[in-house]
């Protein structure tokens, strides 16, 4: 029987605080028993959630269901500020545009290209590391910079100037760990400071990803309006670093704390690639579904009829465990036949540095299980911290020894 958006009272979401990289288990009761149910965030109107697979697939992958709906909405959030979120906030053919001037940089062809100048990045920073003697904070020597080197060589980007716009760009992903007034500071700190560098190259050309981006703007200005090169450059080079600097560490912790799976990776080099696929699946990134779309007109999800103008959330964390898709989800498995998780989002927003942070992972990974096959937590797993008020689940420091 079809049910309509007045039978559920909304539930309080997140469920709870995120408990290091462990998924609430209230999704898999919910997949089971209420597959879209009512939610209500700590800001914004209340919405829908989908936690099944092939729902949460519907909602980022259909065009009936609408990102540039969300401008001028009281948007489901978990943070206070509001406003508009650049090409997160678009539909094709805007996106479509915008995101057309840099896919190909990031095409898997063009990325492999890149991938041995990320291995010798890599393998300078694990000799620095290795010279530092055991034990020592993989974040802090490792996993930051790796990330933050190879989108500084992409964009072309000064690696010096790292400090300024590592901190910056904790502004993209803050939900409380930022004041309102710090998360604008931060931004317009961060824009302007890709702006300089736009001036830059407006004056002698180069051949980065920032270069191609200026000569596209100035070349047709239909394309790229000044506001919207600023903003996707910059948008570029935080999200190219922010996530795999979070994601790299996650994935060794969770190897870490399952000895047998990095003991697997040691002994079989060649699993590292399934074994990035896999960690994308199993490790929730995010702390809870964001960027709601909004149906444009009504549409059945399961049983359910999601009413024009309604906001759902599409939770690939939970998506990414759904037992209709996935053999013992809950289990990590690197010899897993079938992956096609969600782990970089779905349809039209789709992260397109996939194949970049793919690279990544894989050359960190392998790199750290061949020169470090002895690896292991330096300190306890609950005195680990874990970073607060975040749209991601991270470390703040990662000890280890060798």
């Amino acid at each position: 029987m079809t049910q309509t958006p007045q039978v559920m009272p909304a539930r309080n979401y997140p469920f709870g605080e995120a408990d290091r990289l462990n998924l609430d288990p209230f999704y898999a009761h919910l997949r089971g028993a209420e597959p879209l149910t009512r939610v209500r965030l700590p800001y914004g109107e209340e919405a829908w959630l989908a936690t099944r697979y092939d729902d949460v697939r519907t909602v980022l992958g259909d065009a009936r269901f609408s990102r540039a709906a969300s401008v001028g909405r009281d948007e489901p959030r978990t943070h206070p500020r509001q406003g508009d979120s650049g090409m997160l906030s678009m539909d094709p053919p805007e996106h479509t545009r915008l995101r057309k001037l840099v896919a190909k940089a990031f095409t898997a062809r063009r990325v492999e290209t890149l991938r041995p100048r990320t291995q010798e990045i890599a393998n300078g920073l694990l000799d620095d590391f290795a010279a530092k003697g055991s034990p020592g904070d993989l974040v802090e020597h490792f996993s930051t910079p790796l990330p933050v080197a190879v989108i500084c060589e992409l964009l072309g980007v000064p690696f010096a100037d790292r400090d300024k716009f590592q901190v910056w760009s904790e502004a993209i992903i803050s939900t409380t760990s930022l004041t309102p007034q710090q998360i604008q500071d931060y931004l317009n700190s961060l824009w302007g400071y890709i702006a300089q560098l736009i001036a830059q190259r407006r004056v002698q050309e180069t051949d980065d990803l920032l270069g191609a981006l200026v000569r596209a703007r100035d070349e047709d200005n239909d394309r790229l309006s000044e506001q919207e090169l600023v903003q996707l450059s910059a948008g570029l080079l935080a999200a190219g670093h922010e996530t795999t600097v979070t994601q790299l560490p996650n994935f060794v912790y969770v190897l870490l704390t399952n000895p047998d799976r990095w003991r697997e990776l040691v002994a079989h080099p060649d699993r590292v690639p399934a074994a990035v696929e896999e960690l994308m699946r199993y490790v929730p990134l995010g702390t809870a579904a964001a960027f709601a779309r909004y149906a444009t007109e009504d549409i059945m999800l399961g049983d359910i009829l999601v009413r024009a103008g309604e906001p759902v959330l599409g939770s690939l964390a939970s998506a990414n465990r759904d037992e209709r898709v996935f053999d013992h989800p809950d289990e990590l498995d690197f010899a897993r036949e079938s992956n096609p998780h969600m782990g970089f989002g779905h349809g039209p927003h789709h992260c397109v540095g996939a194949q970049l942070a793919r690279m990544e992972l894989q050359v960190a990974i392998g790199s750290l299980v061949a020169r470090f096959p002895n690896l292991e937590l330096a300190v306890a797993e609950g005195e680990l911290e874990w970073k607060k008020g975040m749209l991601v689940r991270g470390l703040r420091a990662l000890p280890v020894r060798w």
